[in-house]
């Protein structure tokens, strides 16, 4: 059976987008995250999380770093009952050109090779054009941008935080 799946982006709609988070000391989640994340996955929704990780392809931190911040945000996540499938992410800065880099589809594409999903069902939350963008460029039809300041349009539902773009995806 085809997994239903909500794409979540990390900074500014996991946690405090302070710039290139990277020590556990200075990840922050963003208040509500858990909840919402435990309304996704009853709804009948699996978790993955989608993140561009510049910092590492411009030397601020590495891979290794990264990863140690994923496991910790990983158990906590486990903690609050909530498993996340897996975490794509692209280590390289903007001038690689590469195909991971949201806002192209790499990493969507990725996440098609790895599991059955039903894009069709399936959301992307973002913070930033760019998601959105990677959610049109990876075919998924259900966007929302966590933004205070934007208004739903044709393209894509607008919600103040990740519990906020729930009102969208229960219908």
């Amino acid at each position: 059976m085809q997994k239903k799946i909500i794409y979540l982006d990390r900074d500014g709609v996991i946690n405090e987008d302070f710039g290139y988070v990277y020590q556990i000391e200075n990840f922050k989640f963003i208040n509500s995250v858990f909840e919402a994340c435990r309304e996704f996955l009853k709804l009948g929704f699996e978790i993955i999380i989608v993140t561009n990780q510049s910092g590492i392809g411009r030397g601020y931190y590495t891979v290794e770093e990264f990863k140690t911040l994923s496991k910790y945000m990983l158990d906590e996540f486990k903690k609050e009952g909530i498993d996340i499938l897996k975490i794509y992410f692209c280590p390289h800065n903007p001038e690689e050109n590469c195909t991971c880099r949201k806002p192209k589809n790499g990493m969507i594409l990725q996440s098609l090779n790895d599991f059955s999903i039903d894009l069709a069902n399936s959301w992307l939350i973002g913070d930033k054009e760019s998601d959105i963008e990677c959610a049109k460029n990876g075919k998924i039809r259900n966007k929302v941008l966590i933004n205070k300041d934007k208004e739903t349009n044709s393209e894509f539902f607008v919600a103040k935080n990740l519990k906020d773009s729930l009102k969208y995806i229960k219908g």
